[in-house]
């Protein structure tokens, strides 16, 4: 499993050179199985570069949104796929109460938001979250509803033993109190983070600004630091920074957490072009493209602790 990064900013893009280490696009992640299988976690404005470097003779997608606040779907109207006749899109989201998935985006991907109705795309399919556990590809994908305003889903991201969990909008410290946490079966996204090779997790706010936002479904440094070692994963990144947090800032906070806890596992911040391997043998990042493969189709079967060596971030390309 090979997940690289290409969109780890939140709320809003946040371009210019201020932000140019950790990236100023909002969150989209590619993951590639063994075979090839593409899976794309959220749409934000990372996406558009993402779907330009797929490979050519790709014949399926699968999007997976988290929630569908705008810097989590901006991207989705400039991800190219979406516009090939030879590829099958496949758009796995929250269900609602009120409206089933496809008119929820077709709010945003109609006029007068954007040009293009999605109902005129040409392959699209819809499937609604949280579902039992299902197979894409090699991938075994658990989901879970997790704490964050509207609707939203956590992944769990299984291959050949090897687990990536992607959280990047949580608050598992709502409610919270001197920093008592609650045990595991009422901790937010525990289930889904547990043991985890590698967790991506929201660290958007300070401790100052946690203090004004409690409820607004985001975590601080400090607090992912305190989930992942609660829920034994092995490798964190931060991610979801806010568009206020210049890389110097990013820099600072980071080196602050990891003084003030100490955690016995490898701790990093989110950069755009990091990539992240979990192979069968010990994991390593690597810079670089991916390989060019072909995509077999994913095999949808719901409602629609191996121990791992450190994973090392690569630097921005």
């Amino acid at each position: 499993m090979r997940l690289t990064l290409f969109g780890t900013r939140g709320s809003i893009p946040a371009p210019g050179p201020e932000t140019a280490r950790y990236g100023g696009n909002t969150p989209s992640i590619e993951v590639r199985g063994a075979d090839g299988t593409v899976l794309v976690l959220d749409a934000g404005t990372g996406v558009r570069r993402l779907g330009a470097q797929l490979p050519p003779d790709l014949t399926r997608v699968d999007i997976l949104l988290t929630h569908l606040h705008m810097d989590h779907i901006q991207g989705l109207g400039f991800f190219g796929p979406l516009y090939h006749p030879g590829i099958q899109v496949h758009i796995w989201g929250p269900a609602s109460a009120t409206l089933p998935l496809d008119a929820r985006l077709s709010r945003y991907l109609s006029p007068p938001l954007f040009p293009v109705h999605l109902r005129d795309l040409p392959r699209i399919t819809c499937h609604e979250l949280p579902a039992p556990a299902f197979e894409i590809g090699p991938f075994r994908i658990r989901t879970a509803l997790v704490c964050h305003p509207n609707p939203t889903i956590g992944f769990r991201l299984e291959e050949a033993g090897r687990s990536a969990v992607y959280l990047p909008d949580h608050e598992p410290a709502l409610g919270l109190k001197d920093g008592c946490w609650l045990e595991p079966d009422w901790t937010s996204g525990y289930e889904l983070a547990a043991d985890a090779d590698l967790l991506i997790h929201d660290a958007q706010f300070t401790d100052e600004q946690y203090a004004r936002c409690v409820g607004w479904g985001h975590s601080t440094h400090g607090q992912a630091l305190e989930f992942a070692a609660r829920a034994g994963a092995k490798e964190l990144v931060l991610f979801h920074h806010d568009p206020g947090h210049d890389d110097a800032t990013l820099e600072r906070l980071l080196a602050d957490a990891l003084r003030r806890f100490q955690p016995a596992f490898r701790v990093s911040g989110g950069c755009e072009g990091a990539v992240y391997e979990l192979g069968p043998q010990p994991a390593r990042a690597t810079p670089g493209a991916s390989r060019r493969q072909r995509a077999r189709g994913p095999k949808p079967t719901g409602a629609d602790r191996a121990a791992a060596a450190p994973i090392r971030p690569a630097s921005n390309r």
